[in-house]
């Protein structure tokens, strides 16, 4: 078990299956020493965890849970490609939040994202960052969330 396996362990969290692409693209893909992830939607066991806009029908709350699930996503697509024992550092994170009209919080939500990617690698989570406003996400989800990854 790697470190970053036994941290997602302390803290309770297990590494789900890689969610299956909903169209024409791969979850992610390698090119040297860096892992891109698909944008990943807060999908647990099937099911989007919230749908709608944040700051209307979705709380700051929710779309920050949504977007550690998405990190969580991402990283079972990594896993899956080359192994959590392969990841070096998270580079960067962009994150999109389907926004309601006059909503500005994008980057407290992707915070979610972000303070989960720390916990489970320490220094190694330290990323660069977007955090996105939009108005439309696939499936009526208030967040997607994609990164990159540094791989041995």
């Amino acid at each position: 078990m790697t470190q970053w396996e036994k941290n997602l362990a302390e803290l309770g969290i297990t590494l789900p299956p890689v969610v299956p692409p909903v169209a024409a693209y791969v979850p992610a893909i390698r090119t040297g020493s860096l892992v891109y992830t698909s944008g990943q939607l807060p999908f647990v066991d099937g099911e989007l965890s919230a749908v709608g806009k944040v700051g209307a029908e979705v709380s700051i709350e929710e779309a920050k849970e949504a977007a550690w699930l998405c990190a969580l996503n991402a990283l079972a697509a990594v896993h899956d490609l080359v192994g959590l024992d392969a990841v070096v550092r998270i580079v960067k994170v962009v994150g999109f939040v389907a926004s309601a009209p006059g909503f500005g919080d994008q980057p407290v939500v992707i915070n979610g994202a972000s303070e989960f990617l720390g916990r489970v690698f320490g220094d190694a989570g330290k990323h660069a960052r977007s955090a996105v406003g939009v108005s439309e996400l696939p499936r009526n989800t208030p967040v997607e969330v994609e990164l990159i990854a540094e791989v041995r």
